[in-house]
């Protein structure tokens, strides 16, 4: 079976990659915040803000094509939840539609909220997406541990991370054998096989998860994150945290 792993680029050898990880969530999530924080008319800072993404990504090394497919996989539903905006806010009419006896109005103040949000969404998205590519899974949940993080919350992303590609195999392989044994016929019956193997997954995960507990437990597992490699902040880590916190409250101070 083919899996997409989302840190399948982190074994790049660039100078984001080489940087702490604790440095990369840092600096990387006070990116989403001040992005989060910009007006919504601040245009001149949204662009700056996706200019230095574009010298982020281009550092890395990564793709850029790579990061904007993944990106256009979470957009779509960041768009629903934000396509009722501008039929919401109070401003002047630019247009409307009737439905029935129900009157949709969209007023200008909408329409700039709603692309305001789409684009902080857009930026925040394409954001992450760098850090987890740039960073391998294990060092960015002992970054995660190092920094205090919830412990429960640690082990969940882990588990879930490491056994949904055992899950997601399992459902390949059962549809496989659905495929191979029906008639090419569409119907209820279709459904009611579907259901059918939702549970049966469901009672393979649950059973695979008792079995790799009590596995773990028996080779002495405690709820912490090991990796080969300890954790040692640098020059180079410090100056490019210096120069991120530098270069976003400068993008902030030029948006207002």
């Amino acid at each position: 079976m083919k899996h997409a792993f989302i840190d399948e680029h982190s074994h790049i050898d660039s100078l984001i990659h080489r940087l702490d990880p604790r440095v990369k969530v840092i600096s990387f999530c006070f990116f989403v915040v001040l992005v989060v924080l910009t007006g919504p008319v601040s245009w001149l800072a949204f662009a700056l803000y996706g200019l230095l993404l574009f010298c982020l990504v281009s550092i890395s090394r990564i793709p850029p094509g790579y990061i904007f497919k993944r990106s256009l996989v979470i957009l779509p539903f960041v768009f629903m939840i934000v396509l009722f905006i501008p039929f919401m806010k109070q401003g002047k009419p630019v247009g409307g539609f009737s439905l029935g006896s129900l009157q949709f109005t969209v007023t200008d103040e909408g329409l700039i909220i709603f692309w305001s949000v789409l684009v902080k969404a857009w930026l925040s998205i394409l954001c992450m997406i760098l850090l987890t590519s740039a960073t391998r899974f294990s060092d960015l949940l002992k970054a995660l541990e190092k920094m205090r993080f919830p412990t429960l919350m640690i082990m969940v992303l882990s588990f879930m991370y490491r056994y949904v590609f055992v899950i997601e195999d399992e459902f390949m392989k059962m549809r496989q054998a659905r495929e191979s044994r029906s008639t090419g016929r569409s119907g209820w019956l279709e459904w009611k096989v579907t259901a059918n193997m939702i549970g049966v997954l469901f009672i393979r995960a649950y059973e695979r998860a008792e079995a790799v507990y009590l596995a773990m437990c028996s080779r002495g597992f405690t709820g912490r994150i090991h990796t080969l490699h300890p954790f040692q902040l640098t020059r180079r880590d410090l100056i490019f945290l210096m120069a991120m916190m530098v270069s976003l409250a400068a993008i902030q101070w030029a948006g207002r």
